[in-house]
């Protein structure tokens, strides 16, 4: 159960309560209770004041810890996080670390997304918009610019690529499927011009990532390696342009486009539940320490993921490519897949919609160029060119989803059958060998 913060009370009711709870009220208006509240803040009461003030700071720490690290059973995997790092410490075997350090992420990035939220109360709709596009996927992006340092480049494309058809197909299936379940006797409905807008810039971003796959594999550029490298950090300065006139676009001039459409199709914002109101559970500067704090711990664990990845692959003699798709994704993906279920069993389907698609949007507009644009500064050359096969399963994912998504209706049906389209997507990558050898080495010679 989550407590509710309400620190004005809890300060007014520790030193003003006793004195107000005498019948002879009468004496405290005007200059008289304002110097009674100075007085008790530090005037004549120093002794009270300074317990007080002790003891409302020490409620005030326990209450956010409580709230933050003990009221999700997710959390329940936070202390496989510290076990991996002693397993590193007194072992050699990189696959336990490796599934330590997965499994000690996943609460990590689930209560990253509800400090964001927690936060964006604060901020209003415009900035809260721009925390969630910024931490929304800080997971993914920590563990890609760590695989970027050491020069796994193909880890950070894979993984990135990976997360984009988890939430295209995992994510908005589980959600369609469980919605659909819940009101089986029904369509749901969605914003459909929501849904047109980001299927177009996924559109945008398989194009980005197409043209210096064509490039290579052709043979046609100007100069051999070296085009596709140029041609991909121009593409990706104008993929990071498109994603922020769509930011303004989304929050300035369409700040309505999530709110959940009735049955007549029409925009119900009367028809939100109270639940949508709840108030922040945690202060402004709780929120902002909290986030630092699991920003830090998720950076730190990522290094000993992203360092244990060949070794797990040799370990359960399972491809890096299908550990870089499907699994490290799972990991950032945790808060997205939870809240996209829950909205789409209470008939909030363009809230699963947004978190699903808008999610698969960040990283295919943002995430990407943006590591492309990280490994610029770096000196590692990090390009658009996805290989063919990468390039080929996201632009037929991209256009599975487009064709369920142009009607603007979701059911159960549906849903199944982006779950099945992720399996067939996650059998084909447990297959696939990437021709990349010697990912590391190559890399860092390349960059020198």
């Amino acid at each position: 159960m989550q407590l509710k913060a309400s620190p004005q009370l809890e300060m007014g009711s520790l030193d003003a309560r006793p004195v107000l709870g005498h019948e002879n009220k009468s004496h405290l208006h005007g200059n008289d209770k304002s110097e009674f509240i100075h007085m008790s803040e530090g005037g004549s009461f120093p002794g009270v004041s300074r317990a007080g003030n002790g003891k409302m700071l020490s409620h005030g720490i326990c209450k956010s810890i409580k709230i933050v690290l003990f009221s999700n059973k997710l959390n329940l995997l936070m202390p496989f996080g510290p076990l991996a790092i002693l397993v590193h410490i007194l072992t050699d075997n990189q696959g336990l670390v490796f599934i330590l350090s997965l499994l000690g992420i996943i609460p990590l990035a689930e209560r990253l997304g509800y400090v964001t939220e927690q936060l964006a109360c604060y901020t209003g709709a415009t900035v809260g918009g721009l925390l969630n596009a910024t931490f929304g996927n800080a997971t993914e992006l920590i563990i890609s610019i760590h695989a970027l340092r050491v020069g796994m480049i193909r880890v950070v494309q894979q993984s990135l690529l990976g997360s984009i058809l988890s939430n295209m197909l995992l994510v908005l299936g589980c959600a369609f499927f469980s919605g659909g379940l819940v009101f089986i006797k029904k369509e749901q409905v969605f914003n459909k011009s929501t849904a047109v807008v980001n299927s177009g810039l996924l559109l945008m971003a398989v194009m980005g990532l197409l043209f210096p796959a064509v490039l290579h594999y052709t043979h046609s550029e100007v100069h051999f390696g070296k085009s596709e490298l140029a041609l991909s950090r121009f593409s990706s300065c104008i993929m990071l342009i498109a994603y922020g006139a769509y930011l303004h676009y989304q929050l300035r001039t369409r700040d309505h486009q999530y709110m959940p459409l009735n049955e007549e199709g029409g925009h119900g914002s009367q028809n939100v539940d109270d639940d949508d109101d709840e108030e922040p559970e945690i202060s402004k500067g709780e929120a902002i320490i909290w986030l630092a704090v699991m920003t830090a711990w998720i950076s730190f664990l990522s290094e000993y993921l992203v360092d244990a990845i060949d070794g797990a692959s040799n370990t359960w003699k399972i491809p890096v490519a299908f550990i870089s798709v499907i699994l490290l994704p799972i990991v950032g993906n945790a808060a997205e897949h939870a809240g996209a279920v829950m909205f789409a069993m209470k008939d909030k389907l363009d809230i699963s919609l947004g978190v699903a698609i808008g999610s698969s949007t960040q990283i295919a507009m943002f995430g990407i160029p943006f590591c492309v644009v990280i490994g610029w500064i770096m000196g590692r050359p990090m390009d658009l060119n996805f290989r063919l096969f990468e390039t080929a399963v996201l632009f037929i994912t991209v256009l599975v989803v487009a064709f369920l998504l142009q009607e603007g209706t979701s059911n159960y049906f549906k849903g199944l059958m982006l779950i099945l389209c992720y399996l067939i997507v996650a059998a084909s990558f447990f297959v696939h060998v990437d021709p990349a050898k010697g990912r590391k080495t190559t890399t860092l010679l390349e960059s020198g």
